[in-house]
């Protein structure tokens, strides 16, 4: 008789009574080692490497031709390029991530807002999270910031002195959003805070702005004459300390998945007043659930991916520093002819529902009321 007492099978463990398998040794050892081969089976299966530990280990890009491969939630790029820690009008945040890496076009975009938001009068940007060196998912935080072309900046303007790196990594934003209220703290907010929105929606290789829905209904009340660029402006969970930058794929990247245009209204209609009601705050039926980063495997990414993993090495940081101007010190070196990238497989292993966030983001900007997603989803 092979039977389970209460506690092995709480854990999956098999018990067997010896009295009951007189001379059934040989039985008894076959049984067990089947036993033993099903767990090294499920062993390697549960052991298979998350592609955030994967990516997140990756302390350089890839020496290859600047390309992104995926959605922004679901991807990775090549031929990623560093912004210095300083410049003349920014100063980068937490650098102990390394996560200052994005495609050129997304740091050439960083440095020109700098130079044109210190011309309108703000002191210079604190630059948060922009890409992993190779993109991909993230060890900790976003769901997006995969594929070089999003970017974080501070609302709160840079100071009149360098600051240390242990300031760097501990000094703490402005908070510009009452969590009750949802709306914007009038003390803090400044005509100059409207002024850097309006620059960075300027660009037109920015599609959108992600901003705390207080700050986007700000923007709705206060602002007038020209409101065409506040379409772009597009209101979404957290985003009260800093604003969340998105450029639209780029030249040489066909496998590049962008998103919908947002509508060509200002997005100060209903569905922003959705933001005001009870819906979008209600607390997570299942907080619990995995986050997409932390049950995404390489079979859930696109295919190129396992591409970017494999390229060596940039000989190191100073190497692929962005240098300003245009200026992109990376060498293109292509794949060989004899093994050319693979096509994006629409059919890639699924996740998890749980993590259902993981499959391209539907149309955000002014969104149809939706249950809210778990903890740092989307952003």
């Amino acid at each position: 008789m092979i039977r389970l007492s209460s506690q092995a099978s709480q854990w999956g463990f098999m018990t067997v009574s010896m009295r009951s398998l007189p001379g059934r040794r040989p039985f008894l050892t076959a049984a067990l080692a089947i036993v033993a081969l099903a767990g090294l089976v499920a062993g390697a299966i549960t052991a298979e490497p998350r592609a955030k530990e994967l990516f997140g280990a990756k302390k350089l890009p890839a020496v290859a031709a600047a390309q992104s491969f995926g959605f922004y939630s679901k991807g990775c790029f090549t031929g990623g390029v560093a912004i210095p820690m300083d410049g003349q009008n920014w100063e980068v945040m937490r650098p102990s991530r390394n996560r200052r890496w994005g495609h050129p076009a997304m740091i050439a975009l960083i440095e020109k807002l700098s130079r044109d938001a210190a011309a309108d009068g703000w002191p210079g940007l604190l630059i948060g999270d922009i890409s992993q060196p190779r993109g991909g998912p993230m060890l900790t935080g976003h769901a997006s910031h995969q594929i070089g072309l999003d970017a974080d900046i501070w609302l709160t303007p840079m100071p009149n002195r360098k600051l240390s790196t242990q300031e760097r990594e501990n000094i703490s934003a402005t908070l510009m959003v009452d969590d009750k209220t949802h709306l914007v703290k009038d003390r803090l907010w400044k005509p100059m805070h409207t002024q850097l929105l309006k620059r960075a929606a300027s660009y037109p290789e920015v599609e959108r702005i992600l901003v705390n829905p207080g700050i986007k209904k700000k923007l709705c009340d206060t602002v007038t004459g020209d409101r065409t660029w506040l379409r772009k402006i597009r209101p979404f969970w957290g985003h009260d300390y800093h604003f969340h930058i998105r450029i639209g794929c780029q030249p040489g990247s066909p496998n590049c998945k962008g998103q919908e245009a947002t509508p060509d209204d200002d997005g100060c209609g209903k569905p922003l007043a959705w933001w005001f009601t009870e819906e979008p705050w209600r607390p997570n039926k299942n907080p619990d659930a995995p986050k997409a980063r932390d049950v995404m495997t390489m079979a859930n990414l696109p295919k190129q991916c396992q591409f970017v993993l494999d390229q060596p090495d940039a000989d190191s940081v100073e190497a692929v520093t962005y240098r300003g101007g245009g200026g992109v010190p990376i060498v293109a070196r292509a794949p060989e002819p004899d093994a050319p990238l693979p096509p994006i497989n629409g059919n890639a292993a699924g996740l998890p529902s749980a993590a259902n966030a993981f499959i391209a983001t539907p149309e955000i900007g002014i969104p149809l009321p939706r249950r809210r997603p778990p903890a740092n989803v989307g952003q």
